[in-house]
């Protein structure tokens, strides 16, 4: 099911008397999810996502725009008219009830022309604990659950319909780091077998980066971007997306350009065709590479204070810091199985052109 979100606007009446502006939630929000896509809906708290879904499936009205699903204009329809499946942080399982009744909870209530008989309800709700893989914990009470096995009860419950669209609320929050991977893989894995039209919120960004089909950033209710995960990662259009997104955080320094140079202090650091300007530089901590002497191009390698060398297995971190950096640390980011010898109080680096962004000194944007 293809979802058409037209100009969505949604504004909250402040709450101070003082200052009665309005608290604009999402503003004029434009975007067509493609059919049988899942949609990773990032960024930070606060930052509108979870009003979006909450407008989507029908909890909220929206101030201004429309919303429609395939040719249908369901702007003004009640949730349960929708066709959507909600999967909340918290699961929201019935206590009392067994995993079986939880899924079958939505089927009961089906009246009219859509009402099921009770074969029916359990063979559909069979079907459901399979794909979710919990077809063995039917009898059980949630209490009796880990936090994995509730959060696929949840989203057993939301699929058994089988809505056009699923919208899942920060669904992982509430578990450990391994069981967030493995969930996360389930939620690709289910959403790839059943092709349901799916949004999934959260503010981890590696998350969204890992499972989506396209992400969206999100910033104060305003879409910062759009595409697919690793073309956002490498071509952000402003600071905010290129900050956001990478553990480790992109390292952000102040620099000029100048005479087709980069400058980071008083060193060239790399060719550019960016106009002279002073410029926010961001460099990925991928984007540096271990240096001695010049290079013989106008540039000289970037030396740094050396703090320290953290090896975690599969990467070794080098920890520096320099003087045009705008936090207190670099993180540079280098393959383990290079036989590499970093020592004494500092370190060269040379960067590579691709890791290295240029952002306009006033408005953030991207100008390389």
């Amino acid at each position: 099911m293809e979802v058409i979100l037209e100009h969505l606007t949604k504004a909250f009446p402040s709450r101070d008397k003082k200052n009665p502006t309005e608290v604009i939630a999402v503003n004029d929000f434009d975007f067509t999810i493609p059919d049988g896509k899942l949609i990773g809906l990032l960024g930070p708290s606060g930052c509108g996502k979870s009003t979006t879904l909450n407008l989507i499936c029908g909890l909220l009205a929206p101030t201004s725009g429309r919303i429609i699903f395939g040719d249908s204009d369901v702007t003004n329809l009640p949730p349960e008219a929708r066709g959507v499946g909600l999967v909340f942080q918290n699961y929201a399982l019935y206590p009392h009830l067994t995993v079986r009744q939880n899924i079958l909870f939505p089927l009961q209530n089906l009246r009219g022309e859509d009402k099921l008989t009770k074969e029916e309800m359990n063979a559909k709700a069979e079907e459901a604990a399979r794909l979710v893989q919990i077809d063995m914990l039917m009898d059980r009470k949630p209490k009796e659950l880990s936090g994995g096995q509730q959060q696929r009860v949840a989203i057993a419950r939301a699929l058994v319909k089988r809505p056009q669209v699923l919208l899942l609320d920060e669904p992982l929050s509430n578990l450990d780091a391994r069981l967030r991977l493995q969930t996360r893989e389930e939620i690709k894995r289910i959403q790839t077998e059943t092709g349901i039209t799916t949004i999934f919120v959260t503010h981890d960004q590696e998350e969204a980066m890992s499972i989506s089909d396209l992400i969206v950033v999100m910033k104060d209710g305003i879409l910062q971007q759009i595409g697919r995960p690793q073309e956002v990662y490498d071509e952000p259009v402003n600071m905010f997306v290129a900050k956001f997104l990478g553990t480790p955080q992109i390292n952000m320094f102040d620099g000029r350009v100048s005479g087709g140079l980069l400058y980071l202090g008083d060193t060239p650091v790399l060719k550019t065709e960016a106009p002279d300007s002073d410029v926010h530089v961001g460099i990925r901590p991928e984007g540096f590479v271990l240096a001695d002497g010049s290079a013989g191009d106008g540039c000289e390698p970037l030396v740094c204070d050396l703090k320290a060398v953290e090896v975690s297995g599969r990467d070794v971190s080098i920890v520096s810091t320099h003087p045009a950096c705008q936090a207190a640390n670099i993180r540079a980011i280098m393959g383990s199985d290079r036989n590499m010898m970093v020592t004494g109080p500092s370190v060269s680096f040379r960067l590579r052109p691709d890791k290295v962004y240029l952002f306009d000194k006033e408005t953030e944007k991207r100008i390389q």
